[in-house]
């Protein structure tokens, strides 16, 4: 029905007969001359309808916006001063001598030209969302980043096999999304939230190297950077260790930003420890564009009359620690407290603070509700483990080590933002040697800082019982702009070994065998060394697209309800479906539900 895309036309087609499709954007009546921006997946193209095409014409006089139309005509140089050179067609125009209304449009619920439309009309009408350019250029940019995973993968002998959807239960972290078998009542299926165990199955049926493009589900709460569903890139290969891993990974990653943006990321990638970042940043996926450190004050507050110091600092798995502002003096009470109420969304209970007013002049030189409590010489350390100058302030946090971390590492992020700190435009980093386990104070037990597969470091093998805090695994995150964008870890393929590390988190030889049968069995049958690792590549596009949410590069998501405003899913199923699937629901649940 068409000869070009609209993006297609240009000046090397002049005195050419061509026929284009798509939409009208705008019509404007200019005394008896009709333009018309006629726009496709691809661009725009000015049409010009003159009286002199009868016909022509007075389909133009009928077109209105989201019309979808065809035009043939001839296609001329656009009058000098009125080219639009922003525009891959901007300098000529299509003299229509045929229109055709293919279809007419209702008037559309929101402009599709403007940028400030409510998220939930988008979302409602999200068909018409898409075809604003901006929307396009989103998914053909997610398209492109796939199609070059494909390409690397598929040249470096990596086959793309498919796992199943409808799985088993099994514990990975959050909650699993429950399908019930109508075949076998009582019994459920789930949804995956990763591969994981799959991938680790082929490496056992000698696959060697397997990656996929894959849908993942995890039913967790919900944020900017999360959904409901979402799409890993999935890598997997055996006989491999970190580095061989890691140097898969990386020439990927720095070859997809070359070809789809033009941009050159550094070679090779910095990596840091997680004990490292933690230490500097408060969080294990630091944003290097941040000039901002943390402080360590800890072994110095041991023995200070400050009651709020002293005891965080003494504690088992306590911190203080300080983070210095630069020109931070001058922000106000109001600000302060701001931040102050920043910082307790993490967990924390107040934020000290001191303003360097003067250097020379000893606690006389800070202001600070807390200079009173704290020695002179506490102080001048203070000031110089900090490297503090005047005119800065320091932020203190003094917490467990998790509060402090949570509550400094996002705050460092919140203060670099409002006083526009940042520093380059993209910072990848590796974040290596993660803790093997996380404690969880609440129940008194330890969880997998990364999932219960992952292997660890030799030196810790034997020791896992008696110290399990001590261990760390053979893990790696892949970090970029203070965004973890891929992750993964040298998976166990011994038996004995995973046994120790369920043994670790209080899973007994029973539950194992009922959650992990078929792995651990598996691993009973030659299961080679393997490894690998998985990108997120919603959070990918989102960062290289500039998105402020994955919501923008995904086509139909979900809302932070995990609704879909456009289809009103999820909804109410006939009494027949329930019976066939041997489910009552109890009086009152289910009704009057709105998706939001």
């Amino acid at each position: 029905m068409r000869t070009h895309y609209c993006n297609g036309i240009n000046e090397n087609l002049i005195g050419q007969t061509v026929r284009l499709c798509g939409w009208a954007q705008r019509r404007r009546d200019h005394g008896g001359v009709v333009f018309i921006d006629l726009r496709d997946r691809e661009g725009l193209v000015q049409v010009v309808a003159d009286p002199d095409q009868a016909e022509a014409f007075a389909a133009a006089n009928e077109c209105r916006s989201e019309f979808v139309l065809s035009v043939e005509g001839v296609l001329r140089a656009r009058p000098a001063g009125t080219e639009n050179l922003q525009m891959p067609s901007g300098k000529v125009e299509l003299m229509a001598t045929h229109i055709e209304i293919l279809n007419r449009s209702e008037p559309v619920p929101f402009p599709l030209d403007e940028e400030d439309i409510a998220e939930n009309l988008r979302l409602k009408y999200r068909y018409l969302d898409l075809r604003r350019p901006e929307m396009l250029g989103r998914l053909r940019l997610r398209h492109q980043v796939t199609s070059y995973v494909r390409r690397y993968l598929d040249s470096g002998g990596f086959m793309d096999v498919e796992t199943p959807v409808l799985t088993r239960s099994t514990p990975e972290g959050a909650r699993d999304y429950l399908v019930p078998s109508r075949t076998q009542p009582g019994h459920f299926f789930a949804l995956p939230q990763s591969p994981q165990l799959f991938k680790q199955l082929l490496m056992v049926a000698g696959i060697d190297r397997y990656y996929q493009i894959t849908k993942c589900f995890r039913d967790e709460d919900l944020r900017a950077d999360r959904q409901p569903e979402f799409t890993q890139i999935d890598i997997e290969a055996s006989f491999v260790d970190e580095e061989a891993v890691m140097g898969i990974a990386e020439p990927m990653i720095r070859g997809l930003f070359a070809e789809v943006l033009g941009i050159d990321l550094p070679n090779p990638f910095p990596r840091m420890t997680y004990a490292d970042a933690m230490h500097r940043f408060g969080v294990d996926r630091p944003d290097l564009r941040n000039p901002l450190e943390l402080t360590e004050l800890s072994d110095l507050m041991r023995s200070v009359e400050f009651k709020v110091f002293r005891e965080a600092a003494e504690r088992p798995r306590g911190r203080v620690a300080c983070l210095r502002v630069p020109a931070g003096a001058q922000l106000s009470r109001a600000q302060i407290d701001q931040y102050t109420q920043f910082a307790a969304i993490y967990g924390a209970k107040g934020l000290a603070w001191i303003k360097i007013n003067a250097l020379d002049q000893g606690a006389e030189g800070l202001q600070s509700p807390i200079v009173k409590f704290l020695a002179p010489e506490v102080l001048q350390e203070i000031l110089q483990r900090s490297g503090a100058a005047v005119g800065d302030i320091l932020f203190f946090g003094a917490d467990s080590a998790k509060v402090v971390n949570e509550a400094l590492g996002n705050l460092r992020n919140r203060v670099a933002a409002d006083l526009n700190l940042l520093e380059g435009e993209w910072r990848p980093v590796w974040v290596t040697d993660f803790p093997m386990f996380d404690y969880d104070e609440k129940d008194n037990s330890w969880t997998s800082t990364h999932h219960p597969f992952t292997a660890p470091q030799s030196a810790h093998l034997e020791s896992l019982a008696e110290n399990p805090g001590a261990a760390l695994a053979r893990a790696y995150d892949l970090v970029l702009n203070g965004n973890e964008i891929g992750g993964g870890s040298i998976r166990i393929h011994q038996e004995k070994v995973q046994e120790k590390v369920f043994a670790a988190l209080g899973i007994g030889a029973e539950e194992a065998r009922d959650k992990f049968g078929f792995l651990l069995d598996a691993l009973h049958y030659g299961a080679p060394p393997h490894g690998g690792l998985a990108f997120g590549l919603d959070r990918l596009v989102m960062l290289m697209s500039g998105a402020d949410t994955i919501r923008d590069v995904i086509a139909f998501p979900k809302t932070q309800k995990a609704g879909c405003l456009l289809t009103e899913a999820p909804g109410v199923v006939a009494d027949k479906q329930l019976q066939e699937l041997g489910i009552r629901l109890r009086p009152g649940v289910g009704a009057d539900v709105q998706n939001s």
